[in-house]
């Protein structure tokens, strides 16, 4: 495996600061004017220089570009991953990739056989980006081994101790003495010069005494041969491991793509396309497993935050019926979020430009799956969510409490009279609201992969609980008139019951 590292330009030329610098341009030649040793000349009323190409637009797009022309046949790509998510993925996992299967087993061909077969297998799925597929080549790697003729050995009347003493000492060295330098201590090492050491063929020249004397070269008394070995052994609850990486396509979700992966893997084995040898077995891995724990987690969460919303709702109005009427609010929230969600899928959302900004770049919009974040950002919206419908709903109560009407005209008059009034308050609410998040939803640079998918549940619920201004309203105007109803036929019906002197 090769790790390569690669730093982007930005996207136009920038100071120190951040703020592009503006370079001399001629509008006739429509290029930009540079000087004798070909640099562009600074200028306050030229234009910024801008790094990428023509049909660069973001930083997806260079990295599609790198794969593209760093194709080699026989290879694959690795996943994408910044610098610090690699190394926090590798401490999670253990896997330089963000989701991947660790296949466990006692003997490394076998492992690697195994995991070839499923890196085959993965790239059929739906959702894995097959060019990103990749299956540990464990064995591979030359290894020299001098095994002793016993009978030539015998022969010559050498014995094995002296004969490994030979080999330890020319090609590996042995330490005879140190030197002692002020504080610091060095030991003294012998062994044969590198030129006399560095290939087979010398390897085979080294000369190993003999009982009378002569010098016996090695290739005579052992056998010197390459042969194929571990390039590395990892290991992992006492059994050896080896690693199959690969990612997933852009729009689809982690553990989505693991699950479609697991199913097909299953379905091959009862195929009989895939054969789990006897003592090997296989486990998925990666960033998924914390999506899995926090959803766990959010199943308790979301039902116990609900609750307290409402909770606190009762202990504002202390009527069950009014704090329901507030609490519908939430709901309507929650469908404008799942709303937002599904127009940032579509293309022709926001698929226009504004002074020459394309307002899809501007608002990253693209396939948001639910993350944690996303969810994150639904427990924000059901606190938030019932801001107009406690505004609203407060001055209602006061209204009524006020002028208590006793007809189904009064009560309609009051509603609208009161509703009239918070109409204002409840949009002051939302807009604020809503502006306060249209920077997050725009950002870009560290922690904008997290903030974006949180603010879009809160934008697009804030933007449906506008409606929390008419049905909050209608809502209570019903069940005050069935209220109304209620004790009208109620009296009625005692009156009626009443018997005459």
């Amino acid at each position: 495996m090769i790790e390569t590292v690669i730093n982007y330009k930005p996207e136009y030329v920038i100071d120190e600061g951040g703020h592009r610098i503006e370079f001399r341009f001629d509008e006739e030649s429509d290029e930009f004017v540079r000087n004798d040793f070909g640099e562009l000349i600074p200028d306050s009323d030229g234009r910024p220089y801008r790094n990428w190409r023509d049909h660069i637009k973001t930083p997806d797009d260079i990295w599609d570009e790198i794969v593209t022309a760093g194709e080699i046949p026989g290879t694959t790509s690795a996943p994408k991953l910044q610098p610090i998510a690699t190394r926090i993925v590798m401490l999670q996992s253990g896997m330089r990739a963000p989701m991947g299967v660790k296949v466990y087993g006692s003997d490394l061909k076998t492992i690697e056989d195994f995991g070839l077969k499923i890196e085959e297998l993965l790239k059929k799925v739906p959702g894995v980006e097959a060019s990103a597929v990749q299956a540990d080549r464990i064995i591979g790697k030359p290894y020299l081994e001098i095994v002793p003729d016993r009978k030539a050995l015998s022969r010559y009347k050498v014995s094995i101790r002296q004969f490994q003493d030979v080999v330890e000492i020319a090609i590996g060295g042995r330490t005879i003495t140190h030197t002692v330098e002020g504080r610091q201590r060095f030991g003294v090492r012998v062994r044969y010069l590198r030129e006399l050491r560095d290939s087979e063929e010398m390897i085979k020249r080294i000369l190993v005494p003999a009982v009378d004397g002569a010098q016996i070269p090695l290739k005579q008394l052992a056998e010197v041969r390459f042969v194929p070995g571990p390039q590395v052994i990892k290991s992992e609850d006492t059994f050896k491991v080896g690693y199959v990486l690969f990612d997933k396509q852009a729009g689809y979700g982690e553990v989505d793509v693991v699950e479609r992966a697991r199913a097909y893997l299953k379905a091959a084995e009862k195929r009989g396309e895939l054969l789990v040898p006897p003592g090997v077995n296989y486990t998925f891995a990666g960033n998924y497993e914390n999506q899995v724990r926090s959803a766990k987690t959010l199943a308790f969460v979301l039902p116990v935050a609900l609750f307290v919303i409402f909770l606190i709702l009762y202990l504002q109005f202390r009527s069950t019926v009014t704090t329901l009427l507030i609490f519908s609010g939430i709901f309507v929230a929650w469908s404008g979020g799942f709303i937002l969600l599904w127009m940032y899928s579509q293309e022709w959302f926001l698929n226009f430009s504004v002074f020459g900004v394309e307002m899809r770049e501007l608002f990253q919009v693209h396939t948001i799956n639910l993350t944690v974040a996303v969810w994150v950002g639904f427990l924000a919206l059901f606190g938030i969510a019932t801001d107009d419908g406690v505004v609203m709903g407060t001055y209602l109560e006061q209204t009524f409490r006020k002028t208590s009407p006793d007809t189904v005209e009064e009560v309609r008059q009051a509603v609208v009279t009161a509703g009239s009034r918070r109409i204002r308050a409840c949009l002051m609410t939302t807009a604020t609201t809503i502006l306060a998040l249209v920077p997050v939803l725009s950002a870009t640079g560290r922690g904008s992969d997290i903030m974006v998918p949180m603010a879009i549940p809160s934008v697009g619920g804030m933007l449906i609980e506008v409606l929390t201004m008419f049905v909050v309203p209608v809502l209570f105007c019903l069940t005050r008139e069935l209220a109304l109803r209620r004790d009208s036929h109620g009296s009625h019906g005692l009156v009626s019951g009443v018997p005459s002197s």
